[in-house]
Parts: structure tokens; sequence; C-alpha cells
């Protein structure tokens, strides 16, 4: 079965599964529909004490899904969260800002709920009609919604999925978290899978089960720790990995390489090892820097180019050099598919930002497939001004590596199953 189709490692929950149903097999006219969104947008105090939102792409992204439930008649219970309150009413995580935002986007009256199941979300939806709005607040306040105990996640869900008539799934940024909105929730309602999560498994799949050759990947970010399992189970379907970013000095690590203060999880090398010897015995070409920009542990001075052979022991990597980033862009335009996912280097700091920059120069003007993992990766296309220059910038950075590394994830595989599978 394809990456989509049958989930794994999921304690056997589902085994035989039907694909995901999108939103045409779902009949919502006239309905009330509880949709879980991804409305987890960055923001800031406009020093009045107000939060304003600084990026409001994730709402954007919501948008075509919103849209079609509307002009098919459906009255919607927007769901999400925001930040991680870890049960508490916190307000600079309301909601509110977001309820505003969304209704300035739509032209029409978004009604805002103070709380998530409680009298506010009672009194909204009961009054709600075909073509109405309301958004629930913050659904991480309630501690049910992160819970680890099953039993209290369903109860919390019993009541989430009393408020509709049926379930739409596409807050891709949270379907590798089992949690009640996302898990539960649709298991208690018919359900099908917005727009949004539509394009990217979509996406996904086709990086997996169908990339078009040479098929590249670049990972950067701090953590090698965090990309071990995505490379451990790319390996085997890509032609080459170029790595960067502060994961890189692992790897210079396991190679026998001084480091200085550089980041270094070294409980990682023996995978790091494991994970070179595998790409050589198979043919796959890991790429590391051959020089990097260091400087004195984030200190105002300047920083200086050197060799990855000649690592200062008082300094610390910050930024792939420039012979690297050349080359890093260099595969990039010699192949037909390219995934990236994490930075090369600090590049909110100006300093440490070239390396970066050059391979979101070489993602945006390669004519392959490309793909962005979120995150800070797409943060930089954004401040270099090239986010509209790639096929496809996922909404959910971690959602995505995960999927990529385990083959489906806890709000996909709850949106194969019952009720829909009668």
């Amino acid at each position: 079965m394809g990456l989509f189709e049958s989930p794994r490692r999921l304690d056997g929950i589902y085994r035989e599964e039907p694909l995901i149903q999108d939103l045409s097999h779902l009949d919502v006219a006239g309905k009330k529909v509880f949709l879980r969104c991804d409305l987890n947008v960055p923001l800031k105090d406009d020093g009045s004490g107000n939060r304003t939102i600084t990026d409001d792409g994730r709402i954007r992204a919501s948008l075509p899904t919103i849209q079609e439930l509307l002009e098919r008649g459906a009255a919607l219970i927007i769901c999400a969260h925001l930040g991680r309150p870890k049960g508490e009413r916190k307000p600079e995580l309301s909601l509110a800002p977001v309820a505003k935002r969304l209704s300035e986007l739509l032209g029409r009256e978004v009604a805002f709920a103070s709380d998530t199941v409680g009298e506010s979300a009672d009194a909204k939806v009961s009054t709600l009609k075909p073509g109405g709005v309301v958004l629930l607040e913050n659904v991480r306040y309630e501690a049910a919604e992160t819970s680890k105990d099953e039993n209290e996640r369903k109860v919390f869900a019993q009541k989430l999925a009393s408020y509709a008539d049926c379930y739409v799934g596409d807050g891709f940024g949270a379907v590798h978290r089992k949690h009640a909105s996302v898990f539960e929730v649709a298991q208690l309602l018919p359900h099908a899978a917005g727009n949004l999560i539509s394009a990217e498994t979509a996406v996904l799949k086709r990086l997996t089960e169908s990339p078009s050759r040479p098929y590249g990947v670049v990972l950067g970010g701090a953590k090698v720790s965090d990309k071990i399992g995505v490379i451990s189970n790319l390996i085997d379907k890509v032609d080459l990995i170029a790595i960067g970013g502060g994961m890189v000095f692992t790897f210079l690590a396991a190679e026998g390489k001084e480091i200085g203060t550089s980041l270094v999880e070294r409980e990682s090398i023996p995978e790091v090892n494991e994970i070179l010897k595998r790409a050589k015995e198979i043919g796959v070409r890991i790429i590391l820097p051959t020089d990097v920009v260091v400087a004195p542990a984030f200190a105002n001075e300047s920083p200086s180019t050197v060799s990855v052979d000649a690592i200062p022991k008082d300094q610390m990597g910050l930024d792939i050099g420039p012979m690297s980033a050349a080359h890093f862009a260099q595969e990039i335009r010699g192949c037909q598919t390219v995934f990236w996912n994490g930075p090369m280097g600090m590049f909110e700091d100006a300093r440490f930002a070239a390396g970066t920059r050059t391979v979101a120069e070489a993602v945006a003007a390669t004519k392959a497939f490309t793909v962005v993992g979120g995150g800070d990766s797409a943060a930089a296309l954004a401040q270099f001004g090239l986010d509209d220059e790639v096929d496809h910038v996922s909404t959910g950075g971690g959602a995505s590596l995960e999927l990529l590394e385990l083959g489906d994830l806890p709000g996909l595989a709850a949106l194969r199953g019952a009720p829909n599978a009668r």
C-alpha cells in the first residue's frame, strides 16, 4: 500500500484502511461542521497591551477550506490552538486577534467564543446558522486537549463533537499530535480532510513515492537528533543529502574533526556513523560543508571563514561558508526534486545569513519540483522575499518531517477510520 494508505507505528489502531476522503465526499449543506484548523500565528504586543498578528500566512492557508464549506451551505465551528498554554488561560495566547483577522479576510462576521467548551461556546454554537462562523477560544486552554490520559481526551472530544454534525481536519501543523481535537473528535463524527491537508499529503506523497530524479534533500537546523529519523527513512529514497546548520557539527565530530565550541550532540554520533556507513554502501552522497563561518560564541566580533579542518577551539560555527554554499547551490541546480528543511546557520543575524540565503536562492531558481518544510526555512524564504518562488511551502515543518519519517500520523490515521468506514 502507499504511504498514505496504511498507517504504521500507531499501536495497530487501524489495519486495512481506505484512503483519506476529501471534502467532495462530505455532505455539509445545512450542517454544523467542526473544522480543526492550524491558526498558530505569531503575535506581538503593539505597545498598548494589544496583541497583533505579525504573519497571517496560516490563516490565509485555511481560507480555501473555510470558503468552500461556507459556499456549500455549512455552519462552521472553527477550533485551533495558539502556542503552548499547557491548560492555562493565558491572555497573551488568546485567539481573539485571529477572529478579528479572519473576519477581515472572509468579509463576514466571525463570532468569537471566549471559551472552548462552556457558556460562551454553547451560546454561540446554539444560534449558529448556515453561512455563520464561530471561532472557539484556544483549545489548548483546556488541559484535556493535550492530556496523556486517553479517557480524559475522549470525554473532552465528546463535548466538542456534540457541537457539530461532521468533522473536517485541516490543521496540518497539528496532525502529528495525538490531541483530542485532532485525533478523537474525528473518530466520533463523519469526517473528511480539508483542502490544506489534502494538498500537503499529496505533495509529501510525491516526495516519497514518485520523485523525479536526481532527488536532493537539504537539511539544516540546530539538532541532528530531530532529523536522524527522517534521514534514516529517506536515505533509501534519495540521491543526495546536503547537511548544514548546527546539526552538521555532530557529523563533523563523527568524522573526528575539531569543532571548537560548536553545537554537538555526542550521544547521536553512533547513529550518525551508521547513516554515513549506510549512505556509502548504497551510493547516496552525503554532502557536508568544507568551510564554515565562525565567531566566539555569538560575540559582537567580526566572524571569519575557516576550513572545517581548522575550526578554532574557542569559536563556534554559525553558518556554512561561501564555498560550501556555492557547492550546495550547484547540487540543488542539478536535481529534479528538492526538499529543504532547516536553515544553514543563524540566518536571523545578517552576519550568519549568507549560507541560508544562497540555498534559498538556489531552491527558488531551480526548475526542479521544490518543497520547503516550513518553520525556519519558510521564515528564511519570506525574509529573502522568495516565498512565492517555490512549488510548495509546508504549513507544518514538524508534521512534514514526522510524516516523511513515520509514513503516517495520528491526525491522518483518524481521518481514515470510523464512522466513515461503515
